[in-house]
């Protein structure tokens, strides 16, 4: 934001005197026409000593009033004050004496001049009003459908990086199932040798046992009890045991084929890029407001004209948000959104957070709902009374909401340690359009620390924030580009600096911000150029906003005023 004293120095120095080109010290008293040089009475006669031109020097307050005539290409010194409107081209008294252009139409230059001015005049103001505004709105749509673009992509590889985590659950699934196959069919073989094994053990002790026995019966010298020693080595011992012969199964991964794995996996379509001629329109100015469109032009009352106020039953009225041109919504020190009949000056309903929070700020959207923001990092929505969470944020924490005409969300939010501020827009739902934080250098484009700050989207689609922290106004055009910082208007009614709380916009797209240090309303236009102070009896304003036929309501104190402002 740029520093009011240094603002000052710029204007001082932009009203300084006008330097002669030549000398660069003294003060410039003449003007040379034919070189549109500046000159200082001493430098005069060194600039026209330069004999290759014609110079026309005037005093400096009567520069370019001496038209300059173009040289005669075949009569070199003469000057051409006749223009043939057959040839296009101006021609000298010369030329016409020797009947170069008998028969022609002729006209007088400076005629001719007029009118060329009054051709580029009009073209220029198109240019300026119309064509490049428009071509503005078309930049500001590209970068905006980038973003969108990216955005969309994003979603897009989640999606596919999902698909892939869900594939490698259910392949992480069947293997385990396979392994879990695998090990079973290793148990139940393991257990059948184990088996067999035993069974060879104990036939293994019994030869051990009989082979004990046989060489006690060889080294006895008692014939008889040699006599009756009985082997089982012929029907036992030779008979050995059956051989288990067991095969492990064997892992036979199918082919993978990428074709026949991208059949499975792939469901992406193609993109496409086309171009429609239709696609833009010119862009509707103020001048051809003027001319005749549906929206009237409309001007500044002398004195704005208190219609009604409604003494409301907050401790401490904060935030408003016109539902229809006799219902407003309301929000103060305490956890209920109230909504007044104006006509009537009643309570017709009242909504409680679901937190038990105050609400930081209120809106309406295009459909009627009531949205509101929560200190528990929560964008709510009231639809038939019932509140829904739209957004939940993390490590943010959302103040102001603002309801497009496009029906997105516009949210400013700040981090948990308070050092950064950021605007964010919202499709109306949890995806991110759009994040503005800081301008082309790379520089915040709002003040850091908790402050209040208010958001709306003027009719020219530009956005419009009160940064309370920076006392300052900051308008950024959709594409989140800086436009202008509005730092108050001197001499304020009170002359105390500058402090802007509530903000809204009107059909005219002129700018309203509260100003609650020096009690009044500050009115700009779209461009950043002030208009007018709202100061009626209005004490510490804070909530704006403007129904459909641009009377404004101000929330100040506990009171609820409506004002006409507008012819």
């Amino acid at each position: 934001m740029m520093d009011p004293c240094t603002m000052q120095c710029d204007r001082t120095s932009a009203q300084d005197v006008m330097r002669c080109d030549l000398c660069k010290i003294a003060a410039a008293q003449m003007h040379c026409d034919t070189c549109l040089f500046n000159l200082c009475t001493a430098c005069v006669e060194k600039h026209i000593s330069d004999e290759s031109k014609d110079h026309i020097v005037v005093k400096f307050q009567e520069r370019k009033s001496i038209p300059v005539y173009p040289t005669c290409t075949t009569h070199s010194k003469e000057r051409c004050e006749m223009y043939c409107k057959k040839c296009d081209i101006p021609v000298c008294i010369s030329c016409l004496e020797l009947n170069q252009h008998l028969g022609h139409e002729l006209s007088k230059i400076l005629r001719v001049l007029d009118e060329k001015k009054d051709i580029l005049i009009k073209e220029s103001n198109e240019l300026n009003d119309t064509i490049y505004p428009t071509y503005q709105d078309i930049a500001s749509d590209v970068q905006n459908r980038m973003c969108e673009l990216e955005n969309e992509y994003g979603d897009l590889s989640t999606a596919i990086t999902k698909h892939g985590e869900d594939w490698h659950r259910k392949i992480g699934k069947f293997v385990k199932k396979l392994k879990a196959e695998v090990d079973e069919m290793k148990n139940t073989q393991l257990q059948t040798l184990q088996k067999h094994l035993d069974e060879i053990n104990t036939e293994m002790s019994d030869i051990k046992e009989e082979i004990d026995s046989v060489e006690r019966a060889i080294d006895t010298n008692d014939i008889s009890q040699l006599f009756s020693k009985k082997t089982s080595i012929e029907h036992r011992y030779k008979n050995l045991p059956k051989k288990i012969v067991l095969s492990t199964p064997k892992f036979m991964p199918g082919k993978i084929e990428t074709v026949e794995l991208s059949k499975l996996f792939r469901t992406l379509s193609q993109s496409s890029l086309t171009t429609d001629k239709h696609g833009y329109s010119m862009k509707t100015t103020q001048k051809s407001l003027e001319a005749g469109s549906s929206t009237p032009v409309k001007q500044l009352l002398d004195e704005p004209e208190t219609v009604t106020f409604i003494d409301t039953e907050y401790d401490r009225l904060f935030n408003v948000a016109c539902l229809s041109d006799d219902e407003i919504w309301t929000s103060g020190r305490e956890n209920a959104m109230k909504l007044y009949s104006i006509s009537q000056g009643s309570l017709l309903k009242s909504i409680t957070t679901m937190s038990g929070n105050w609400p930081f700020d209120i809106a309406v959207t295009k459909s009627g709902d009531l949205v509101y923001t929560d200190h528990d990092r929560t964008v709510n929505i009231v639809k038939n009374e019932k509140i829904e969470g739209v957004i939940r944020l993390q490590k943010w924490i959302p103040s102001s909401v603002s309801c497009t005409s496009s029906g997105d969300f516009l949210v400013i939010m700040d981090s948990d340690d308070g050092k950064q501020t950021k605007v964010v827009r919202y499709n109306g739902s949890k995806r991110k359009k759009q994040t503005i934080q800081f301008d082309d250098k790379g520089k915040p484009l709002y003040s850091s620390g908790f402050c209040y700050r208010k958001i709306i989207e003027n009719r020219n689609l530009d956005i419009c924030i009160s940064d309370n922290g920076a006392h300052a106004v900051v308008v950024i055009n959709q594409a989140g580009k800086l436009i202008f910082k509005y730092t108050g208007h001197t001499p304020a009614p009170t002359t105390k600096p500058f402090s802007p709380q509530g903000i809204t916009t009107d059909s005219q797209s002129h700018i309203l911000t509260a100003d609650v240090n020096n009690h009044c309303v500050h009115i700009i236009d779209q461009n950043g150029q002030f208009l007018r102070y709202i100061d009626c009896g209005l004490t510490y304003p804070q909530g704006l906003c403007t129904d459909t036929n641009d009377n404004l309501f101000v929330a100040h104190q506990r009171k609820l005023r409506k004002l006409k402002y507008l012819r």
